[in-house]
């Protein structure tokens, strides 16, 4: 039996691909079981030691072992099982492809833009927030959820999605629900999404604001884009190793020079800016990056975000192997039972798994599975390095982000995190607060907190709730440590804001052409004149499109930006338990398409995660619009502040009428949405429930796969291309070199 596959689907052309059948080598056997050791070793020890110091080296290792014994054989089972690629069929990319949506791109550079496109707010905020908790609950749903979740929904639909020639998930399940099931999925896809571009944008607003290093930065990073896609499309096409290492250096000149600019009086003139200022150039941009040709500055944009998002979590965690930090934090607090955390209110169950969002499981990222991802798609074997294992390096991102907040000292992680009605905003207040919950360690005083703010160069970082600044700090003490010194402790926190506002910008551009996809989906079921919608590269349509989405999203951001009181702020509660839903419509797809083609078998993969996110969600929506606290109920919390409107007092944290008005209109806004969103998904989960009932009753059921058409180009199935791709890239390239002869395209 031949161990080297070479696929073909034309006589005068080199192979399309290539399939290595060759067993695991009993060394490479032996390495993974002592990864399984390790890692193994790694859980016992952050479960089970107690009252002695654990070291967050630890959790790098048992994250890391746990990453790699997943993917070489979870993601393995699921491709052999499931998504079976084969890379002799043309992808959607190869098939449509037009220079605009539909672009084969390389791997690498996919994996770049993927990745970037996932990794917003959510691995960085959320488990900065979640370590109120302790540092173990966290982290076990960081790791053990990515792998039985996170990371098979992002690849099963990007799975599904590259099947139907890279339809949107509102779509797919349209085609495959039916209309109820189908019309209740867009409306809720189209309504969260809004509300997650929104929210997301406001991060990146405050994070900006006043900021002329952050802002000189990453604007550098658009040129810098445009001229890596003009040079891979242009100049030297399919040089990638040639563009990274330019658009690398330039990334850091960028940086570098930002705090250069930022110094000078123009520079501190010029790029000094107001919030709204920045969210108007957010949503011109985010219209911009929806309409220009997807290789042009997206994809490029994203890919060299990525050299500095991985990188920055690369060296952490080689900050933390070098510096062996402590684990401030117990392994499980007092929050975690009594539910009443100073960072946000709710009990372990659901309200961690809600919070933490991103690093484990999320939603968004299946819009993303389902819109630029496999539009660029060069051949079905990259599915799974790019839907799984980006997947696994935002839950990283997610790891390392959830050790930072633990290894600071847990005062001063309280009196970041707690918000201004609890600390008083001072460091004298804030002290007797965090003094006062009974955290181990000595207690703190104000010149501690003063002395910590001073350090990373603010004036105070009592309340600056969150997550991202807590983040900050974090990486600055454990970078001052190994690069620079305490004294570049300021350096390295400004860098961090930095470098989480690039990390949400680049979901915000990716966000808005995914929505514009599906907005256009879904208009072209309209039929007619409308019909013209379904091609999602027709200018007209694709203009129009990206208008109303940055309208949408754009305007609910002004709201937040110009009333802090009022507009997406008082949508935040909602980002998490939104977030979560998405990923139970899309499981949900998931699901009905296995069933519908026979595989009940292996159905249980989208299953387990599908049902857990169903009772997770379910469970937080519930307390949110029922419960009688006001901490944890929206209603609730409505009616006292009514009562209060009506009778001319304040209520909860109003400190005015105005504030008041405030509340009673936000939260009416919370529940009536958190009810919406609810229903929308039970309709999305029973109509799949009846759907897959009657495919099994009748032993399977057509589903809206598109034809296949054979492959006519290339390219190497790994990130890394083994001795005989090589060999017929070489071929590829000699017959690209002769002009008398062009490889026809697959359609």
């Amino acid at each position: 039996m031949a161990t080297i596959e070479y696929l073909r689907t034309d006589p005068d052309l080199p192979p399309v691909g290539v399939v290595d059948k060759r067993p695991i080598t009993p060394v490479k056997k032996g390495i993974f079981a002592v990864i399984a050791v390790l890692g193994a070793v790694a859980w016992a020890i952050l479960a089970i030691v107690r009252g002695e110091s654990v070291n967050a080296v630890w959790i790098v290792i048992a994250a890391v072992c746990t990453y790699v014994i997943a993917y070489r054989f979870y993601s393995t089972f699921i491709q052999r099982k499931i998504t079976k690629p084969r890379d002799d069929l043309a992808t959607p990319a190869e098939i449509l492809d037009n220079g605009k949506d539909f672009v084969p791109m390389d791997r690498r550079v996919l994996y770049g833009h993927h990745f970037a496109a996932i990794a917003g707010a959510g691995p960085l905020v959320g488990p900065v927030l979640a370590a109120q908790m302790g540092y173990l609950p966290g982290t076990i749903w960081i790791v053990v959820g990515v792998v039985l979740a996170g990371a098979v929904q992002d690849y099963l639909v990007l799975w599904i999605s590259l099947k139907r020639r890279g339809r949107s998930l509102g779509q797919m399940a349209r085609d495959e629900l039916g209309l109820v099931g189908g019309v209740a999925a867009i409306v809720g896809v189209l309504v969260i999404m809004m509300i997650l571009l929104a929210v997301l944008a406001l991060v990146v607003v405050n994070a900006l604001a006043e900021s002329p290093w952050g802002i000189f930065s990453i604007g550098m990073t658009i040129p810098i884009a445009l001229f890596m896609g003009l040079y891979l499309r242009y100049l030297r096409p399919g040089k990638v190793g040639e563009v990274s290492i330019i658009g690398f250096v330039l990334l850091l000149l960028a940086i570098i020079s930002g705090g250069w600019v930022a110094e000078t009086s123009w520079g501190a003139d010029w790029f000094t800016l107001a919030p709204v200022t920045i969210a108007w150039l957010l949503i011109g941009y985010g219209f911009v990056a929806s309409v220009l040709p997807v290789w042009l500055l997206l994809a490029p944009r994203d890919y060299l975000s990525t050299f500095m998002k991985i990188g920055t979590i690369g060296l952490l965690a080689v900050g933390i192997l070098v510096t062996l930090p402590v684990l401030q934090a117990p392994a499980v607090s007092q929050f975690a039972i009594s539910g009443n955390g100073p960072a946000f209110a709710g009990s372990l169950f659901p309200f961690l798994f809600i919070t933490i969002a991103c690093g484990a499981l999320s939603g968004f990222h299946a819009l993303i599975s389902s819109g630029t991802t496999p539009k660029l798609l060069e051949k079905e074997s990259h599915a799974r390095m790019i839907g799984y294992g980006g997947m696994l390096m935002e839950s990283f991102v997610a790891v390392m982000a959830i050790i930072t907040a633990c290894i600071i000292d847990q005062h001063l992680y309280f009196a970041m995190n707690a918000p201004v009605g609890l600390t008083g905003g001072t460091p004298e207040t804030a002290a007797a607060y965090t003094n006062s919950l009974g955290l181990s360690g000595p207690p703190t005083t104000p010149e501690a907190l003063g002395q910590a703010a001073a350090d990373v160069g603010e004036e105070s970082i009592i309340s600056r709730t969150g997550g991202a600044p807590t983040l900050a700090v974090g990486i600055s003490e454990v970078f001052s440590q190994f690069l620079g010194g305490a004294g570049m402790k300021s350096f390295w926190y400004h860098f961090a804001i930095m470098f989480e506002a690039l990390f949400i910008l680049t979901t915000i551009d990716a966000g808005t052409r995914v929505a514009r996809f599906m907005l256009s989906d879904s208009l072209g079921n309209f039929g007619g004149a409308a019909r013209k919608f379904k091609d999602p590269s027709w200018r007209v349509g694709a203009w129009v499109c990206s208008a109303v989405v940055v309208l949408a999203w754009g305007s609910i951001l002004l709201m937040g930006v110009t009333d802090p009181l009022g507009g997406i702020n008082a949508l935040f509660p909602l980002f998490g338990i939104a977030n979560q839903l998405l990923a139970a419509i899309a499981l949900t797809v998931v699901l009905t398409i296995l069933v519908k083609k026979g595989l009940v078998k292996w159905a249980w993969i989208p299953a387990v995660p599908l049902v857990w996110d169903l009772v997770v969600t379910m469970t937080a929506s519930w307390q949110k619009i029922f419960s009688a606290d006001p901490k944890l109920g929206y209603w609730k919390q409505h009616s006292i502040c009514q009562q209060a409107q009506e009778a001319g007092r304040l209520c909860l944290t109003a400190k005015t009428p105005e504030n008041v008005d405030a509340i009673v209109r936000n939260t009416f806004i919370q529940g009536t949405l958190s009810i919406i969103f609810a229903v929308l998904v039970i309709i999305v989960a029973v109509v799949g429930a009846i759907v897959c009932v009657r495919a099994l009753r009748s032993g399977g059921a057509e589903t809206t796969e598109t034809p296949e058409w054979p492959s006519k180009i290339f390219a190497p199935s790994g990130f890394f291309p083994t001795a005989e791709e090589k060999e017929v890239q070489r071929q590829w390239d000699e017959l690209a070199a002769k002009p008398e002869r062009t490889p026809e395209p697959a359609s």
